[in-house]
């Protein structure tokens, strides 16, 4: 006989999916490269390619954990960010789920602060249940709107 989890159980899973996308956000904003990590998965990827298409310029597809901290690492380095999530729309089927969000990602040169890029993304995450948490298996993100100057992502 299979039982279905508890409304209690149901809803500590969905919010440590969205768990994961917090961890994911505070570890680029913090600097902290090991928050960052514990919320990926070994062979994650990450798609800005989407929202980045928008900004007008290229940004490939980064797969596995280690390569996403230190792309994110590297090319946010001279910037300090923000990003604050919300309408986290959860849906768990096992050991998998996915989750749709809305991020607001601010992103301010730290040479000339100034000079920033205001984007409201859409993020596409799917997630794996690894041990006690939830990981990001794949994050696609897609950009709804943009204020401010995008060559700031490019340290322009």
């Amino acid at each position: 006989m299979t039982t279905s989890p508890s409304p209690i159980d149901k809803a500590a899973d969905q919010l440590a999916v969205v768990d994961a996308l917090y961890r994911f956000a505070a570890g680029i904003d913090l600097r902290d490269q090991d928050l960052l990590a514990s919320a990926l998965a070994v062979d994650a990827v990450s798609d800005f390619g989407p929202a980045a298409a928008k900004a007008g310029f290229e940004y490939p597809a980064i797969t596995g954990r280690d390569a996403i901290v230190a792309a994110l690492t590297a090319s946010l380095a001279q910037l300090d960010t923000t990003h604050s999530i919300s309408n986290p729309r959860v849906t768990i089927a096992g050991n998998t789920a996915r989750m749709d969000a809305l991020v607001e990602a601010q992103h301010v040169s730290r040479s000339d602060p100034a000079q920033h890029y205001l984007m409201k993304n859409r993020y596409d995450v799917e997630l794996t249940r690894s041990h006690d948490a939830w990981v990001i298996q794949r994050t696609t993100v897609d950009n709804v709107w943009r204020a401010g100057n995008p060559g700031v992502l490019a340290g322009v």
